[in-house]
């Protein structure tokens, strides 16, 4: 019994001991925020992070990693910015960590953004590195700088943190492409062969506001063929190519009637589009059904919307806006870049299997030539607290 007891305890003595041995406390991790990636000179790439500081509850204790440049509005910089250069994404990684005295951690890490130069030069590299990683998050979000990326972690926003996290919020908000890492890959191995992400540029300081007390902001949609960048499309393209791949959650659409005198604004709080793919006498044909509701939350003209034929006239004008945007953005991809960042291919593929494998190699040169009809249904539901103008006489509301 004794032995047996002795043993027990020797066994349990161990299981306690080497319990925790690699255990990293919270301390010694340098907390990457958000991530940029440039291209230098000789195919060498930049890596530069955005590192949390952390602080006492009092707001009194030091970081321990010293000063920096770094974002955060108001209580000091929340954060610092280091960089470092190597042969690749892993080299940059391991010659930063020479610069930074607690271990790199990517796992708060939610927003990687790569310079224009290097995303035209081709980013297949840095999608590896990133799933090779088990730390680094899948649904972090991606995107293009206009310029240095590195300069997007540098500015000091006012409201949030640090630049990352108004990057993060603004895609939140889905007024613009939505792209995780995961999403990234996905579009690179599809059918089509072609990927989309948002574009980041930095607000030019207001008079008085010093260089970096700014903040970045989205704009547009960069087109990537393969993992190369090959163009941008504007903002109004880019909420075609939000309706046509079904990425619409709530918008505002602001639009004029050809009759009217003055704007009227509607939130969609519903939208669906759906592709359905044809093939009729050896064409290729994509219809494209959109299905949007919405309500009123403004009317700047002097019609009266509970009128029936006015209330038509309003809808058809809130489709033909919608219409208009999904052509500039068929207009812009399809027929200029070549490159199917609707899901065009996946949509073939999955109805007619046969057909697609024989055209798959040479998916760029049919996609250009695939006929696109659309058909956007659009009904406002509700017209708010006020059914007539309310900044009018009613005497002067028309009526028809």
């Amino acid at each position: 019994m004794k032995r047996v007891l002795l043993i027990s305890s020797l066994c349990l003595s161990v299981l306690v001991a080497s319990g925790c041995w690699d255990r990293i406390e919270v301390n010694d991790l340098g907390l990457v925020m958000a991530a940029a990636f440039d291209k230098k000179e000789g195919n060498r790439i930049e890596l530069s992070v955005q590192i949390f500081i952390p602080r006492s509850q009092k707001g009194g204790g030091g970081s321990g990693m010293g000063g920096g440049e770094g974002g955060g509005g108001g209580g000091g910089k929340a954060t610092l910015v280091r960089s470092a250069e190597g042969m690749n994404i892993a080299d940059a990684v391991a010659r930063l960590q020479g610069k930074v005295p607690r271990k790199i951690s990517w796992g708060h890490c939610k927003v990687y953004i790569f310079g224009e130069e290097l995303a035209k030069a081709g980013v297949s590299e840095e999608v590896d590195f990133f799933h090779r990683q088990p730390e680094i998050r899948t649904r972090a979000y991606m995107y293009v700088s206009k310029e240095k990326a590195s300069k997007v972690l540098e500015v000091l926003p006012p409201l949030e943190r640090d630049s990352g996290e108004v990057i993060r919020e603004l895609s939140k908000l889905r007024l613009g492409m939505e792209t995780t890492i995961f999403d990234m890959k996905q579009m690179l191995r599809g059918e089509g062969r072609a990927a989309v992400l948002p574009m980041v540029d930095i607000l030019n300081p207001r008079n008085g506001e010093k260089e970096l007390e700014t903040a970045p902001y989205l704009f547009g949609t960069a087109v990537f063929k393969k993992d190369k960048m090959i163009g941008m499309i504007t903002q109004s393209a880019t909420r075609g190519v939000m309706w046509l791949r079904n990425e619409f959650r709530t918008t505002t659409v602001t639009v004029k009637e050809k009759e009217m005198n003055g704007f009227f604004s509607v939130n969609q709080i519903r939208a669906t589009t759906k592709l359905i793919p044809k093939m009729e006498q050896g064409k290729w044909k994509m219809h494209v059904k959109v299905r949007a509701e919405g309500d009123m939350v403004q009317n700047g003209t002097v019609l009266n919307p509970m009128t029936p034929e006015i209330l038509d006239n309003m809808e058809k004008a809130v489709k033909d806006d919608i219409k208009n945007q999904i052509e500039l953005a068929l207009g812009t991809a399809q027929k200029k870049m070549k490159a199917d960042i609707f899901g065009f291919a996946k949509e073939f593929h999955r109805k007619y299997p046969k057909q697609w494998n024989k055209v798959k190699d040479q998916w760029d040169d049919f996609f250009p030539k695939v006929e696109v009809t659309i058909d956007v249904e659009a009904n406002i539901r509700s017209l708010g607290a006020s059914t007539i103008p309310a900044g009018i006489p009613e005497q002067e509301v028309k009526q028809k």
